[in-house]
């Protein structure tokens, strides 16, 4: 059973990387061309309106890690008569989630757009169209979050990659048509995106209508179905808003000091950070399932070994994508965007180093949601994450710059890592030891090998491997040789290295008969 659970949480991890290889190809080349139709400033706006508006989002994201955490625990028991009454009360719950938000973004929202963000006059009515528009698209999103956490739990993941192919397809769209109109171009993206998004959803409700019978809504009403799930969801609420206004909130508080060019240069190095990391979002995403059916059937020690072996895994993969980013940063910015904001390629390596840190965090996150005693968890979690705000501010208010904030968030990551170990060890009995050297010392022995490396080979005579493009080139195979070397354990390397002769025969075998 275990053998095809890995085996399947492999096939649906590839799918997800097509879809992910897709949509990063399309984000870097869209940012590039957005970013010089919009100009800074524009640009600048659209990602802080529109970022603003996931701080409404808290409830949302609550409510979806419930959703999908109470869906696979269903399926996990087998039980579809509960599954079918889940998925109604679920998607009710978002709708009343639906309005929450629309009421308070076009209140409080509208009030502290136009009254406390640094922007220009001119651009005042320009942002709030952008905000209404962004609004509207963030609440379609509410509202088919449950679709998604179906499919998710269903674990066909096949969907997601061939609807990654029309998502593309559109956004591609929207960098020609911005030149279209003759109207305000910062509007028109609003108003584009929001067209992308409502086409998404809708496709993807329309899959789950076809292929999951529980997905067909009824009007059902569970009171005490209603307070478990939104019992639930109170607790994850106060670890997304302090998630939430960590994030955003640094966002808000960056504008205010210094002005939108400054958000402009953040959210380049989110969206560099947010491609790399969208490798490792897959991985897990392909793992979460099983984490929490493994809980479900009492299964610990499996369930142990996903989050000690995602986390590594998570680790490697990330460190291998982002370690030549993180060498040559400056260059890399210089050829995808040609003209680089202040601050950005220092925000982008910071930020790099604190997802690394949050990536073996991922699994550890999710078993925790699994148990569904959370109330610590959250407590203490969402205590620590959102420490990153009052630090961020004594920061800036000392006259430091823009670089303390990415500082702060690095140290509040490493000490919400430490703080759900702790918590982790007393809900499922994680051993410590398993995750310190499985995890650990493993991953922080590929990193330092790689950089031993890439450092006695820079300092060798000539410029053979000195250049950019040699570091670009060499650097990513350091990390795969260090990551077999020292990441791997000896049943690891015999398991590939048996996967790898397997692979040649089957190839072989195709290849020889063709050419006789």
């Amino acid at each position: 059973m275990e053998v095809n659970n890995y085996k399947r949480m492999l096939r649906n991890a590839g799918l997800l990387y097509f879809r992910m290889l897709l949509t990063m190809v399309v984000t870097l080349y869209t940012s590039r061309v957005v970013l010089r139709t919009l100009g800074v400033d524009d640009f600048g706006i659209y990602h802080l309106v529109a970022g603003f508006i996931t701080m409404l989002g808290f409830l949302q994201g609550a409510m979806s890690s419930a959703t999908q955490r109470f869906l696979s625990f269903e399926l996990g028991r087998s039980d579809k008569n509960n599954l079918t009454n889940l998925f109604s009360m679920s998607v009710n719950i978002h709708l009343l989630i639906a309005m929450i938000i629309l009421i308070a973004g076009e209140t409080a929202g509208i009030w502290f757009i136009t009254t406390k963000l640094t922007i220009q006059p001119e651009r005042i009515e320009a942002a709030r169209w952008v905000f209404h528009l962004s609004l509207l698209a963030f609440l379609i999103n509410v509202i088919s979050a449950p679709y998604n956490a179906l499919i998710i739990a269903h674990e066909r993941m096949s969907i997601f990659a061939w609807v990654s192919l029309i998502d593309v397809s559109l956004k591609l769209s929207i960098v020609f048509m911005l030149a279209w109109f003759g109207i305000d171009r910062l509007i028109l993206y609003a108003i584009l995106m929001l067209v992308v998004v409502s086409i998404i959803s809708l496709v993807y409700m329309v899959y789950c209508k076809s292929k999951f019978p529980e997905s067909i809504l009824k009007l059902y009403w569970d009171k005490s179905l209603f307070i478990t799930m939104i019992s639930y969801t109170g607790w994850n609420i106060w670890g997304n808003v302090a998630a939430v206004l960590g994030n955003q909130g640094i966002n808000v508080m960056l504008n205010i000091f210094f002005g939108p060019a400054i958000n402009a240069a953040r959210t380049i190095a989110f969206q560099v950070s947010g491609a790399l990391n969208s490798f490792v979002q897959n991985l897990q995403i392909a793992v979460n399932p099983q984490i929490i059916k493994s809980y479900a059937s009492n299964n610990f020690t499996y369930m142990h070994q996903l989050i000690c072996y995602g986390a590594k895994y998570n680790f490697c993969l990330l460190f291998f994508l982002s370690f030549p980013v993180l060498l040559k940063t400056r260059e890399i910015l210089e050829l995808w965007l040609g003209n680089v904001p202040d601050y950005t390629a220092i925000f982008v390596q910071l930020v790099i180093i604190n997802i690394l840190i949050d990536s073996i965090s991922s699994p550890l996150i999710t078993a925790a949601q699994a148990t569904g005693k959370i109330k610590v968890y959250q407590t203490v979690v969402g205590g620590i994450l959102l420490l990153n705000l009052p630090i961020s501010y004594f920061l800036l208010k000392i006259n430091l710059d823009p670089r303390s904030v990415l500082f702060a968030g690095i140290f509040v990551s490493v000490l919400a890592l430490t703080a759900r170990l702790k918590i982790l060890q007393t809900l499922i009995g994680l051993p410590l030891n398993l995750y310190l050297s499985v995890v650990i010392m493993r991953g922080s022995a590929v990193a330092t090998a790689s950089a031993i490396i890439i450092l006695c080979l820079n300092f060798m005579p000539g410029e053979v491997f000195s250049s950019n493009t040699a570091v670009l080139i060499t650097s990513p195979f350091c990390v795969l040789f260090c990551t077999v070397a020292f990441g791997l354990d000896k049943q690891e390397r015999v398991f590939i290295a048996k996967k790898l002769k397997d692979l040649l025969s089957q190839l072989k075998s195709r290849i020889l008969p063709s050419a006789g």
